[in-house]
């Protein structure tokens, strides 16, 4: 399907769990638009800018950009631009946060669209081209299971674009940073939840480097120290779990291994200046009835 104009009626809605369309479009005349949806974007082909909640952000051939209900946006096409369109409900999210792990709340609350294309690592942007294209060979292929493999196909770019908006990086670290401070970054998130596993004595001996040292050295890589961010990191991950989840403080401290839910409260607190429960009910939450 090849459309001229890449654009959407205000208050359009979609009617099935998830919408994959294709669009082939030379401007887009409607401005500053909302959607009801959530959408990922894949730009085949062309060039141009994704203005979206005041930023103007670039976009190229192999971008995978994610738009979020009320987001306000349009396309200011610089040359004609071929997209691949995944829309999914509200219901699609809801549904999938139940089988899982962070990867819809990853999605909502890390897509803060500062750097346009959600895909960060080069392994994973080869992969999300290799699914687009068995996303599109299934659009001109109609077949037994396709819808089937369609849902595998969506899910894989759900997760892939999440562990790449998961990916947390300290603020001033260099533009040149050592690839092992990466490493190590990756070793954290890998196993917050695992506390034995994130004690400077403990990444000393999977890196192979003094506890002494691995202090100053991620500080002077990073700018903070590995504390801070370890600290930081998890704070974040329990804010998804009040934000976007239904569970139980009780669950959230097991989860992250704190001794029982005032260690957990405490911990939050300290960071946030805000108990949990106070947390989820100024977000308009669910509430946890036996916070």
């Amino acid at each position: 399907m090849i459309n001229k104009y890449f654009c959407y009626m205000p208050g359009e809605n979609i009617y099935q769990s998830f919408e994959v369309l294709y669009k082939k479009v030379d401007e887009c005349p409607v401005k500053n638009l909302q959607l009801t949806f959530f959408q990922m974007v894949y730009v085949i082909s062309g060039k141009g800018f994704l203005i979206i909640n005041g930023n103007q952000l670039p976009y190229r051939q192999g971008n995978l950009m994610l738009l979020n209900p009320n987001d306000n946006h349009n396309f200011d096409i610089s040359s004609s631009t071929e997209f691949l369109l995944i829309r999914f409900k509200r219901e699609y999210i809801k549904a999938y946060q139940r089988k899982s792990i962070d990867h819809l709340e990853s999605l909502l609350y890390y897509s803060t669209h500062l750097s346009g294309c959600v895909i960060n690592s080069e392994v994973d942007g080869l992969l999300v081209n290799s699914i687009i294209d068995s996303i599109r060979m299934g659009l001109t292929n109609s077949n037994i299971y396709n819808e089937e493999l369609l849902t595998h196909f969506i899910n894989a770019l759900i997760v892939i674009a999440a562990r790449n908006i998961i990916r947390i990086k300290p603020k001033n670290i260099k533009p040149n940073a050592d690839s092992r401070l990466l490493d190590i970054i990756d070793y954290i998130q890998t196993n917050i939840y695992y506390p034995e596993k994130i004690k400077a004595a403990a990444i000393s001996a999977v890196f192979s480097i003094s506890k002494t040292y691995l202090g100053s050295y991620f500080k002077n890589q990073s700018g903070e120290t590995i504390q801070h961010f370890i600290s930081n990191y998890k704070i974040r991950l329990i804010e998804h779990r009040l934000q976007f989840s239904s569970m139980r403080i009780n669950e959230i401290a097991i989860e992250f291994a704190f001794s029982d839910e005032s260690h957990l409260n405490k911990f939050f607190k300290k960071h946030r200046s805000i108990s949990l429960t106070g947390y989820r009910k100024a977000k308009n939450l669910h509430a946890d009835p036996i916070a």
